[in-house]
């Protein structure tokens, strides 16, 4: 019989939790305070803790969050922020919605962050760079000391988004987007913290941006019907709040269990010949390219599963992504599928060329890295309640698969 594993199963996750939820959420229904209020006031005081920030503003989704950063710092029309390529279009998106251009930068292929080094390059470039966004993607921290440094030297803001990374530590074991100018998150039910729709959060260790974003979710006011500026409706919902509460108390527990089903996948890949992601299967400039295309790596598969960064970081894999050959990637995916096993690709376009972008300029080979790692990249089932037998079942079948296609395919 063959084993479903779907790429993510939340109904497991609420059934462990289901006596704890129905009792808050029928609080504030009792209630009747759905907006704002003290549920989100104390969700605020909490996650600002686990999170290492002094204040933190809850409000309606990741996409929003990223929206009152940029407000807060003053990002004005026809100012540039750099941001990668390679991640989720929210981060773009809501640069370009308020009439900035978003810069993009390449990746570092073993870790899929955006790299410092390019983005000192892209600067250079800059004519009127006002911030700096890294992305923490798939839950690994970015080079946080090195983008700091950077905006130092750069004299700009550094705008952590952090929507994949919440209790990610960076390379010092500190928490991520607690040492920037801004942190934004996201509570979409996918992520490791996540609630029960959207919602969103941003963190501060600055008195006027935590004021000035807390009066941004509401319209740009203090005190009701009088605004000072124009905000809009970023307001973070009562319930959200109450059920993120209860989720937080559960997080620690959630981010063991993704850490070993990835030290599983680590070690039955690595037992069939896979490598980690820092050889990379064919990077842009070339190497191991031939000796992949040849049929493997000294008699293993072709296939790079994530090297993560050692202690005192911490990657909470949000996503597991390995990288096959591009020849290979579209095929094993339809196998994972044939055997009932769910997978997706994180991100099959890089934003810089997105149609909606193509006016910026950046086009095809502009950023190698991130084009590549579009065509190789695989994510696979990591949820905390994945069984033994399932995620056995997962690793199995890749390892099958490619054991059996890799001297057949036709080289790229």
């Amino acid at each position: 019989m063959t084993i479903a594993v779907p790429l993510l199963d939340l109904k497991l996750q609420y059934q462990s939790i289901q006596a704890e939820i129905e009792p808050v959420v029928s609080k504030v229904m009792a209630s009747q305070y759905f907006v704002l209020g003290p549920e989100v006031e104390q969700f605020e005081k909490e996650i600002a803790a686990y999170c290492g920030a002094q204040h933190a503003i809850g409000c309606t989704s990741g996409s929003d969050a990223l929206l009152l950063a940029l407000m807060a710092i003053g990002a004005q029309p026809g100012d540039e922020v750099l941001c990668p390529s390679y991640t989720f279009f929210a981060t773009a998106g809501a640069i370009a919605r308020i009439g900035v251009k978003p810069v993009f930068v390449d990746i570092d292929p073993v870790t899929f962050n955006m790299c410092p080094k390019a983005t000192a390059q892209a600067a250079a470039k800059c004519q009127r760079l006002r911030a700096i966004m890294p992305v923490h993607l798939y839950g690994q921290a970015a080079d946080v000391d090195g983008f700091l440094e950077l905006g130092k030297r750069l004299g700009v803001p550094v705008i952590e988004d952090a929507a994949q990374a919440i209790g990610a530590r960076d390379e010092r074991g500190i928490g991520v987007a607690s040492r920037c100018d801004i942190g934004t998150w996201s509570f979409f039910p996918s992520k490791n913290l996540g609630c029960f729709g959207d919602g969103g959060l941003c963190t501060t260790n600055s008195a006027q941006h935590d004021d000035y974003m807390r009066m941004a979710r509401v319209h740009g006011s203090k005190v009701r019907y009088y605004h000072q500026f124009v905000g809009f409706n970023g307001r973070l919902d009562a319930l959200q709040a109450a059920v993120l509460r209860v989720k937080l108390r559960h997080l620690e527990k959630w981010h063991a269990l993704r850490a070993d089903n990835a030290k599983f996948y680590d070690r039955a890949f690595a037992a069939a010949g896979a490598l980690s992601s820092d050889r990379p299967i064919g990077s842009a400039s070339g190497s191991d390219r031939a000796a992949s295309q040849r049929g493997g790596d000294a008699g293993g598969i072709p296939l790079r599963f994530p090297w993560a960064r050692p202690a005192p970081a911490r990657h909470v894999y949000n996503q597991y992504v390995i990288r096959t050959r591009a020849d290979l990637r579209d095929d094993l995916r339809a196998h994972l599928s044939a055997q009932k096993i769910g997978s997706e690709i994180y991100y099959p376009v890089p934003l810089h060329l997105q149609e909606c972008f193509a006016s910026l300029g950046q086009g095809l080979g502009s950023l190698p890295e991130s084009e590549l790692a579009a065509k190789e990249t695989v994510a696979l089932p990591i949820f905390p309640e994945l069984t033994g037998e399932q995620r056995a079942h997962v690793a199995e079948q890749i390892i099958s698969f490619l054991r059996a296609n890799t001297r057949t395919t036709v080289a790229v």
